[in-house]
């Protein structure tokens, strides 16, 4: 018996532009390298079928990209058009093709993110699965750590309320940003948190880059003292090479990958034992296609994986993965979405709703500045 492909008719592309409460800095605000974060650009793909599936699936940037996002999406869309939704890698193939001369990874692979997550939630819903069983899940539950209360622009006591507010909420890690010129104020900070924490939960630091290879191996060397969960991008994040010598050299695990957008990045920091913890963020990979491929070679070199932001999509992809892994606890997405994700006893409940297991809420769409639609519904 054969039966007829179902077949993708129409597509809608949504700007969605998140502001946030209040600005944010790190160390590359502190150096002068970025300006502080005050919005999430996200880009929303919704799909449906001649069949009735959807799906749904998002990218995002911050502080700059996010219109060009949009605008590479808009030109690639319509090669989707009438191509049967499961075929999810050809269509990542085919939408690759459809902006080649912009190349494989960063803005490009990151507007191909947004369809590509749609597909594979659109599989899992169709499947009547949540998204982590239908790849294989490994456990229904994930560590998960908090990052959005320990920026350097919040002052010490703010983050240590933040700490004892996350710790009540269920969240099992709390990691703070490091990196200040004056590295006896990032050690006080960290003493201040650490003694806060009280070994009630895990402690992890996040470097953003900010030092050079010296300075990092004498801050790592110091920050060794606190047992830390990882020590995370002590340089810059396309030295791979500075990247292995610190991971050589120091028993504090080392972590890196967020800011890396292609799974050949990735695949020179596996290569060069540059990572104790691997941390792709699907959105800027290309995907989930592309993340699995990233997870395939990690386990071989039986990494630990802590994905970078969005959690409402990795905490499935943390799930399927072989080795305990982390997820980032960050909400400040939770506005664009009608759904919440539970803490429980340090970890992140998977969610049994099927797919990805998340709506737009009226406050996104209120949230819109532009969107672009391409076929017809059925």
């Amino acid at each position: 018996m054969t039966t007829t492909p179902d077949k993708i008719v129409w597509i809608r592309l949504s700007a969605i532009h998140l502001p946030l409460k209040n600005p944010i800095s790190d160390a590359k605000v502190l150096t002068g390298r970025q300006k502080p974060l005050t919005e999430v650009a996200c880009l929303f793909a919704e799909i449906e079928t001649v069949e009735g599936h959807s799906g749904i699936g998002f990218s995002y940037s911050k502080r700059a990209g996010g219109p060009g996002q949009f605008e590479h999406a808009k030109e690639i869309a319509p090669v989707l058009l009438g191509e049967d939704p499961n075929d999810i890698a050809k269509l990542w193939t085919k939408l690759a093709w459809a902006g080649a001369s912009v190349g494989r990874s960063g803005l490009a692979v990151q507007a191909i993110a947004a369809f590509d997550i749609a597909l594979w939630d659109m599989k899992a819903k169709r499947a009547g699965l949540p998204l982590s069983k239908l790849l294989g899940a490994h456990r229904d539950s994930v560590q998960c750590y908090n990052t959005s209360g320990g920026f350097l622009s919040s002052p010490l006591e703010e983050v240590l309320d933040n700490v004892e507010r996350s710790i009540e909420e269920g969240i099992g890690g709390i990691k703070i940003k490091v990196g200040q010129p004056d590295m006896a104020e990032d050690l006080r900070r960290v003493e201040a948190v650490n003694n806060k924490i009280g070994g009630r939960v895990s402690l992890m630091v996040d470097a953003n880059q900010q030092w050079d290879r010296p300075a990092a191996m004498r801050a790592c060397r110091q920050l060794e003292a606190f047992n830390l969960v990882w020590i995370e991008e002590p340089l810059d994040a396309y030295d791979s090479e500075g990247h292995a010598a610190l991971a050589a050299a120091l028993d504090t695990p080392i972590a890196t990958g967020e800011m890396l957008a292609s799974v050949a990045e990735h695949i020179d920091l596996i290569q060069k034992n540059a990572v104790d913890f691997i941390q792709p963020d699907a959105p800027r990979v290309g995907g989930i296609t592309q993340f699995l491929r990233i997870c395939a070679l990690a386990e071989q070199k039986k990494l630990k994986l802590a994905p970078h932001f969005a959690m409402e999509i990795h905490l499935h992809l943390a799930a399927a993965y072989e080795f305990e892994p982390w997820v980032e606890h960050f909400d400040w997405l939770d506005p664009l979405f009608n759904e919440r994700l539970e803490n429980r006893n340090g970890r992140m409940i998977v969610p049994s709703r099927p797919g990805l297991g998340f709506t737009l809420s009226d406050q996104a769409l209120a949230w819109k500045r532009a969107d672009a639609e391409f076929g017809k519904r059925p």
